[in-house]
C-alpha cells in the first residue's frame, strides 16, 4: 500500500509506518494494536496540547480500557530525566502495568522523551509514534532510538526501543512555524545527499511545491524520506556501522546547536553542519567544487541561516566535538561525502580538517 511503510528487523516485519492526511485512519489501527483490552497514556507537551489531544482524545474515547494523559513543558529543557520521573509517577499512579501503552504526540523531544519512558518502565511497555513536526516525521520517529540529555549533554541517556506504529499526518505541518519547517528540511535533504542523488535533485526541482505546502508533494517528500531512513534501519537497526551515516551534518551541527544554546533549531544547526561537512568534503578531494555550491545552494534556497547570520567561534565549537557520542577513543566517526547520494565514515578527520572548513 502506498500509505504505509513496513520497517523489519531481522527480515521479519516489526511495525507499519502510515501516511495520511487526517487522524482518520487512527482509531482502527489502534484497535489493530490490542487498545480494547490496555490502559493508553497520551505524551505531550504545552505548545501541542491545545492544537491535537482534544481530536486525538476524542477518536480513541471509549475504544481502550482507560484513556488518560501527560502534558510537559515545551522545549529541549524538558528533555531530561526529572520529565521521565514524572511521567513514570503519572504510569505508577494509574497502575500502568507491561500489556498498557503509551502515545507520542508531538516533536522529537516528546517521541524521545515517551519512547525513553516506555523503553524503562516496568523494563519496556509498547509505545506509539504520533509525530507531528515535519522534523520528526521524517527523523526521529522512525528506528527505535531513544533518550534524554544529560546537563548540557544532548541524548547521553537512551536505549533502542521500537515503536509498534508510527502514524505521519502529514497536515501536522500546517500548524508549524517556518522555523520547524526550516528544520525538518535540514534532515530531508540530508537523506539526498547521504543516499538518493535523485530524491536531492527532486527536492530542488521542487522546492516551489513544498515551500508552499502542496500536500501531494509533502506526502511524497516525507515518504520518501522515511523509506531512506527505513533502509538504513533496517541494515543497522542499533548503529554499528551504516546506520552513523544518518549523522552527517550531526558532529559538528551538533556542537554549534550547543555553543549557540539552543538559540536554532536541532534541524538548522544540522544544515549548517551538512554544509561544513560537504566543506571537509570538497577540502579531502571527495565532491567538486560544484557538488559543494550545489549543496549550500540548495540549503539557502529552503531559507536556512547560516554562519553569517550565526557567527561562532570555530576553535570552542570544534572543542564541544570532543564530547561527541560518535568519539571512538580519541576519533571522530565522521561523515562525508564520496559524491551527492554517497556518504561514507571517515575517522581520519582532525581538528585542523573541522577547522579549514569555517575559513571556506
Amino acid at each position: 500500500m502506498k500509505n504505509t511503510l513496513t520497517v523489519h528487523m531481522n527480515g521479519e516485519p516489526i511495525y507499519d509506518i502510515f501516511f495520511a492526511h487526517d487522524f482518520n485512519s487512527l482509531p482502527e489501527l489502534l484497535a489493530g494494536q490490542g487498545i480494547a483490552d490496555r490502559r493508553v497514556c497520551i505524551v505531550t507537551e504545552s505548545n501541542v496540547a491545545p492544537i491535537y489531544l482534544a481530536e486525538i482524545e476524542s477518536k480513541l474515547n471509549g475504544k481502550c480500557k482507560e484513556l488518560m494523559s501527560v502534558i510537559f513543558d515545551a522545549g529541549e529543557e524538558s528533555k531530561n530525566l526529572d520529565t521521565v520521573k514524572m511521567i513514570y509517577e503519572k504510569l505508577i499512579l494509574a497502575k500502568f502495568d507491561r500489556n498498557d501503552m503509551l502515545i507520542a504526540l508531538g516533536g522529537g523531544v516528546t517521541g524521545d522523551i515517551t519512547g525513553f519512558t516506555a523503553a524503562t518502565y516496568l523494563r519496556g511497555i509498547d509505545f506509539i509514534q504520533i509525530p507531528t513536526s515535519l522534523l520528526a516525521q521524517v527523523d526521529s520517529s522512525i528506528g527505535g532510538k531513544t533518550g534524554v540529555d544529560f546537563d548540557s549533554y544532548k541524548n547521553m541517556v537512551g536505549a533502542f526501543h521500537m515503536p509498534k506504529l508510527v502514524y505521519i499526518n502529514t497536515s501536522t505541518i500546517n500548524t508549524l512555524s517556518d522555523e520547524q519547517f526550516v528544520s525538518g528540511m535540514g534532515e530531508i535533504i540530508k537523506h539526498g545527499l547521504i543516499k538518493d542523488s535523485r530524491y536531492f535533485d527532486w527536492l530542488i526541482d521542487n522546492r516551489d511545491n513544498i515551500i508552499d505546502k502542496d500536500p501531494e508533494s509533502l506526502l511524497e517528500m516525507i515518504r520518501v524520506s522515511c523509506n531512506i531512513k527505513r533502509i538504513v534501519v533496517e541494515n543497522d537497526p542499533t548503529e554499528k556501522g551504516e546506520r552513523a551515516l544518518l549523522n552527517f551534518g550531526h558532529t559538528l551541527g551538533h556542537a554549534i546547536e550547543r555553543y549557540l544554546d539552543l538559540k536554532l533549531s536541532h534541524g538548522a544547526c544540522v544544515g549548517i553542519g551538512c554544509c561544513l561537512a560537504s566543506v571537509i568534503s570538497y577540502n579531502n578531494g571527495d565532491i567538486s567544487k560544484d557538488d559543494l555550491d550545489r549543496i549550500t545552494g540548495a540549503f539557502k534556497s529552503f531559507g536556512f541561516p547560516t554562519l553569517t547570520d550565526y557567527p561562532v567561534d570555530p576553535d570552542k565549537v570544534i572543542e564541544y566535538t570532543r564530547n561527541d557520542k560518535k568519539m571512538i577513543g580519541d576519533k571522530i566517526k565522521f561523515i562525508l561525502l564520496h559524491s551527492i547520494g554517497d556518504a561514507y565514515i571517515n575517522t581520519a578527520i582532525t581538528m585542523d580538517d573541522m577547522k579549514k572548513a569555517f575559513e571556506l
